[in-house]
Formats: structure tokens, sequence, C-alpha cells
């Protein structure tokens, strides 16, 4: 398998989670072959509404560069991955992709990359308790991939999952383009620094004249082959002795002018000395001796014919033998004296040479010393990056082995909270008198069977019908089978519910505990969204019906805050958890996310940390989201989204910054709801700043509920009141700080996430 793959590109798909770690072992140990490149693709999920954007980290580290507010936690996502990746001799690309839907970008980079392997971790089971892990992305990017592309979905440590590819690859690939010219850069990088140890005398390029010769011989070349000498001289460059030596035809050396005339001291009246006791030093002027040798024997030869002749004829001869004799021992001193001068000049050009090849040896040396120390250096470096990546590589895995612990210890604790809750719903259902227990049979009679022209709503929770139980109108909310976190719902509902009473909350009728019903009662006039958009060709609501729901609504989530013993958040606030009875009267409805502060807590600290936001998007507190601290003015953040949709009918994303950008430019009244014409524009306007002020992104920036919120609203009350005579107002609300509308036996057990 890994052959097949050699040359094709190959992606891996990671995340924080641990199958992502098993698929890419399984990718290097099965498909990739060493120096082949890999890409690490990884989708970072962001907001509905934005773009989604591509961008590639650094090379082995993680971007810290991306969207995100938090650079550093994308560079610790790839750490692992790329240490394992260069132990194992895989060279690796990081892809970061930003979007709000995972398999559609892995599809989408795949497709416009021409990726021909992706691998993928397989889907983790039992997410009931995992939020983000619902959705089956493997199933997805299979359906969406193009045939070019062969997948491998794996599940620990073996393919749960194959599809082969049908048709080959387009030619042409970016990514591929891409990992080819880093190649290059790479290679091309190595050579001006072997062309440095070249320089250096560590690398030698093998030559003519000692080819047969190792490059590695430790043995030294005699100075006396080298070609001309040393360095190109030849000998005759060499400096010569203080000498003037001449050769004549015979071979014979001249020792004319070396040495003062021997006849400038000859006596002609005496008789010649003997040259054969004579120095080197006294042996010179032969030619002149012998001249005036030959000038007194002419002479004496003259005396003597003169006196008779025969008595001269054995003295000239005596005198030729020595003269004979005195020739032979010069010519021997002369040669003798030669061959000392030649061996003294080749013994000198001998000593220069074997002094340059000293000098030119230790001259290698020093380079081989120098580059031996270079190379220990680099080796040094490299041993000291390895010893970093092996620590970096332990210290991820030990954070990761760190985060399987906790996570399994928050399952352990999550199952354990789950029974926790099955035992409380069990003896709720069992035991609880506090709300009228329904039976099924009841409730089927009552909605003919739950048919559909009973039913008038549907959410989160479940479908809503309409009925009549003791002849009384109601509404019954029926838990969905596939209810994520419904008989939690279920629970803190009725809990809620069933211990208090308020003219603003909706009134909780009774219950069927086994299967999961709530019986409310009926309001007729449906929920605020649905009379802001003006569904059913309902007529649009007056500016003063609008003002008194504002204030109808604040006194309900002030009594939620201000009950005993522990304040409640309510957490999911929007217009349609509002809802409306004949007389536009406004009642608080799903209470299911609610969360039971402690009252320290509360107090003191004004926020609880919870371990995960719930909510609708949009009407979350920023801070809540971000970092799980729930605290009361996290409902004022969704109430004073709520207030602005209530003026102005619009979808709350970003309608705090249209409303803003409108008071800025003067045209506060274009963005009023145009449904109604006789808005007071000067009341609308404080209406909307107060509502800006609850809806400030930090949550000390927020104002008080009861002491500053609370008052305004009741004098727009008071205003609406005044100006719309004749109609019925129940303004005789009691105020949510009466003792006889708090909890005095909320359950103790309820679950706090």
């Amino acid at each position: 398998m890994a052959a097949a793959t050699k040359n094709k590109l190959v992606a891996v798909a990671i995340d924080k989670d641990k199958g992502s770690q098993v698929a890419m072992k399984w990718a290097v140990d099965s498909i990739l072959n060493k120096g082949q490149a890999v890409i690490l693709l990884h989708v970072k999920l962001k907001l509905q509404g934005s773009s989604a954007s591509l961008f590639p980290p650094r090379s082995n580290q993680i971007s810290d560069e991306s969207g995100d507010a938090n650079p550093q936690t994308t560079k610790e996502l790839f750490l692992p991955f790329r240490c394992f990746c260069t132990r194992k001799d895989i060279r690796c690309e990081d892809i970061v992709i930003e979007d709000t839907d995972v398999a559609k970008a892995i599809v989408s980079y795949v497709t416009e990359s021409a990726i021909e392997v992706l691998v993928m971790g397989a889907g983790s089971k039992g997410g009931l308790f995992r939020k983000f892990k619902l959705k089956d992305i493997p199933g997805s990017v299979l359906k969406g991939l193009p045939d070019f592309c062969t997948v491998y979905v794996v599940s620990k440590g073996k393919i749960s999952t194959t599809r082969s590819a049908s048709r080959s690859a387009p030619a042409y690939s970016p990514i591929r383009s891409q990992i080819l010219n880093q190649a290059t850069s790479r290679f091309d990088a190595e050579i001006p620094s072997l062309n440095a140890f070249a320089s250096k005398g560590v690398l030698r390029p093998p030559s003519d004249q000692s080819s047969q010769v190792s490059q590695t011989d430790s043995s030294f070349r005699s100075p006396f082959s080298h070609r001309n000498g040393l360095n190109g001289k030849s000998y005759g460059d060499l400096s010569q002795f203080n000498l003037d030596i001449s050769f004549v035809s015979s071979g014979r050396p001249s020792t004319d002018g070396m040495f003062p005339s021997f006849g400038e001291s000859f006596d002609m009246s005496t008789t010649p000395p003997r040259l054969s006791n004579m120095s080197d030093g006294d042996s010179q002027g032969f030619d002149f001796g012998r001249m005036s040798v030959d000038t007194a024997t002419a002479t004496e030869l003259s005396y003597s014919s003169s006196d008779g002749g025969s008595s001269a004829s054995q003295p000239m001869d005596d005198v030729e033998a020595e003269m004979r004799r005195l020739k032979l021992e010069l010519k021997q001193t002369m040669d003798m004296y030669s061959t000392a001068c030649k061996e003294a000049l080749s013994a000198k050009q001998k000593a220069m040479e074997l002094q340059r090849w000293k000098s030119e040896e230790e001259r290698k040396l020093e380079e081989a010393r120098i580059a031996e120390e270079s190379a220990l250096a680099l080796v040094e470096k490299e041993k000291a990056k390895s010893r970093a990546a092996i620590e970096h590589a332990e210290a991820a895995q030990r954070l990761a082995e760190m985060e399987a612990q906790k996570r399994r210890s928050a399952e352990m604790k999550a199952l354990k909270e789950a029974e926790e809750k099955n035992e409380v719903l069990d003896t709720l259902g069992k035991s609880d008198v506090r709300y009228r227990k329904y039976s099924i049979e009841e409730i089927e009679a009552a909605t003919e069977f739950f048919a559909k022209k009973r039913k008038v709503g549907e959410g989160g929770y479940g479908p809503v019908f309409k009925c009549y139980l003791d002849h009384t109108p109601v509404a019954v909310k029926v838990l969905r089978p596939d209810a994520a976190q419904g008989k939690t719902q279920f629970q803190q509902e009725v809990e809620i519910l069933s211990c208090i009473r308020h003219p603003n909350m909706v009134l909780l009728l009774g219950a069927c505990p086994e299967y999961g019903c709530l019986v409310y009662e009926y309001m007729s006039n449906g929920s605020l969204e649905d009379r802001l958009l003006l569904k059913g060709n309902s007529k649009p609501l007056s500016w003063q019906h609008r003002f008194r729901i504002a204030a109808e609504i604040g006194a309900g989530l002030l009594f939620l805050h201000q009950t005993k013993p522990e304040p409640l958040v309510h957490r999911d606030l929007k217009p349609g958890n509002i809802l409306l009875d004949r007389n536009f009267v406004s009642k608080i409805s799903d209470v299911g996310l609610a969360r039971i502060v402690p009252p320290s807590v509360a107090d003191a600290v004004t926020q609880y940390h919870m371990t995960s936001t719930a909510g609708t998007f949009c009407y979350i507190d920023p801070e809540y989201q971000q970092t799980g601290m729930l605290g009361l003015k996290s409902d004022v953040y969704s109430l004073g989204i709520m207030f602005l949709q209530i003026i102005t009918a619009k979808p709350p994303m970003g309608l705090t910054h249209h409303v803003e950008k409108a008071i800025e430019k003067g045209m506060f009244r274009e963005i009023l709801d145009q449904a109604v014409p006789d808005w007071p524009v000067e009341k609308a306007l404080g209406f909307a700043k107060m509502s800006l002020k609850c809806a400030e992104l930090r949550r000390k920036d927020r104002p008080d509920l009861g002491s500053v919120v609370m008052p305004e609203l009741e004098r727009l009350r008071e205003l609406a009141e005044d100006q719309m005579p004749g109609s019925v107002f129940y303004s005789d609300v009691p105020s949510p700080n009466n003792s006889q509308y708090s909890v005095s036996q909320v359950s103790k057990r309820k679950i706090r996430d």
C-alpha cells in the first residue's frame, strides 16, 4: 500500500481528539514512505455569517497565525503531529481552514487541491455528553468527496471505512507545486554549505595525478616526487651558492679567476716547488705557472746549449715528468671540488623542499582541525535540537495523557450525574404532589392521539398541542424521544414552575412524568416573536402594548433573579419564549435551561463558572459564551437584545450595531418599526439607549436590573397606560420583591453544570 501512494498527495485530517493521532500513526505505518510529504489538515469552527478562510501556518510552528483570539492553541495542536513526522522522516505541511461546516470545508479543500489520498479518524461514539460531536463528519465527507480521491477512515488503528478512487486526479495541483518548490529550495540551500566545506579542505575532488591514491590515505607524499618542485617552481629557481663554476667541453671545471695567479709568486731563478703539498687555496693560476715554468726552462735550455747541450738533457726530462704529475694532481683536486659543490647545491634544494612541504602539511593539518571542530559543533547543535524535539514530544504526550485522564474523569462524572438525574426524575414522577399528574391516556384523548390539527407549535424541546383538560384550554408540550437534553430540561422545568407563582411567569397546570408531557395554561396570542413578525396576518402591536410588555418581562426576570433561597438565571430569554394571553399580558416560559446560582456567588462575585454554555445564538452573553462564567447579568444582555427587537421588529443579528449607527446619523426614526405610525420618538430613543447599555459586551458595563432598568420600564408603562384610555391593563401586578412570590421549597438536588 505504501508503494502505491509513493508519488501521490496524501492528507490527514487532524483535530484535538485521540482519533486523529490514531489516524496519523496508521498513515505513517501503512501508506507513507520516508521522505514523502503529508498535509496536516485542520478545520476550525467559526461563527455563522463570516466567510471561510484558508491559511497555512507555519511550517513546523503552529500558526500563531489565524483569526483565533489565542493563536497559541493552534500551534500546540500541530506540535505532536509534527514531532511524530520528524521522527519518522516524513515531511509535513500544515493547513488550517476556518469554516462553519467541518465536512464541507474538507471536501472543498480536497477538490481544489487535487488531494489523492485522505485519511481521517472515525467519529467518537457516546456523544450524549459531547457537544459538537453529534454530526457524523466522516460520513458527510465520504458523500461529498470527488471520485479521484481515495479515503480511509481509521478507528482503533484499523480501517473502518474505505472508498477507492475511480479515476485519476487532475494534472495540476497548487499544493504539489508548493511541496516540490520547497524540496528544491532545501536542496539548493545545502549546496553552499558543501562548497564551504570543500573550500576548507574537508571535501576535495580527486586529481589526475593521484587518481590511484585514496582521499582518506593518512600517509605523507614525498616532497621529491612533486612536479617541478614545490608550488610549481623548478629547481633552477632556487637560490644558488655564491660560486662561479664553469664547465669546459671535457666536463672538468675551470678555475680561472678563483685564486691568485700562480706565476706571480714564481721565481725564475729558483727551482719550482712541488705542488703535491699545496692546499686547495694555493693551487690557483695553473696556466700562468706553466707559462712561467716554460719560460724559465727555455732560458735554461738556451744557456745550456750555449755551454755544450749534453749536460742539460737530463734536467729537462725531470721537469717535464714533474709537470705531468702536477697536472694530474690538480685535475683530481678540481674534480673533487666540483663534486662537493654539486652535492652542497642539491642538499640546499632538498632542505628548501622539505621546509616548504612541512609548511604545506601544517596548513593542511590546521584546516582539517578547523573543519573537524566545525563538524563537531554542528553535530552538537543537531543533537541539542534532537533532544529539544524529543522533550517537546514527551511533554506533548504527557499533556495528551493528562487530557485523556481528565476526559475520562469528566465522562465518569457525567454518567454519575445522569444516574442521579434519572433517580430524581423517577422519584419526582412517583412521589411529587406539587402539581397535577395526568395519565398518558388522558393526554392522548385530549389531543386526539396528538393529531396534526391540534399542533400549534414546534420547539427544541418538542411539539406543542392545544387541547382541553378539565374543561380548560391548555397547551401540552411533549418531549421528543431524540431530544439530547430533554429529560434534564423536563426535570428542571417541573422543579422550577411547580414551586413558583408570578403573573408574568407561565403557569404549569400538570405533567405526565412517564412520557415527558408538560401541561401549561393556554396563551391564545402565541409568542411575542409571532406578533412582532405579524404571523397569521395579525395586527401590529401598538407602542403602548410594547412598552407594557417590556415592563412585564423585566418584572418576571427580576422575580427569577430574586428567588429565595437561591437566584435563578433563565439563560434563554428571547421573543419566542415570551407568551401572550388573550389580553396581551406577557409571561416568561421555557425555564428548562435555567440554572441556580449560589447566593454567595450572586451577591459577591456576580458570576458562576459553568462547564458548558446554553441558550440561543445572538442572545447569549458573549462573556458567558467565551469563558463559561454565568451570572445574573447574563440575562440582562439577552433582555437588551429583546428590547431592541420590540421597538424595531428586526432580526437580532447585528441589531445593536444598526441601532447605534442610526442614532449617530440622526436616523433613529427610520429604524423604528414602521408598522406603528405614532411612535413617541424621544421616549423610544431613551428606551433604545437603555437597551444598548444592557447589551454591552462586557458584563461590568451593563446596568443593574432592579435599581436602574426597572424604574425606567415602570415610567414607560405608566406613559403607555396614560396614552391608551379604555384599555385593560394589569397595573396591580405585585412587586417582585414581595415574599409571597418567593420560592421556599426549591429542591437542593438541581443539577448545576
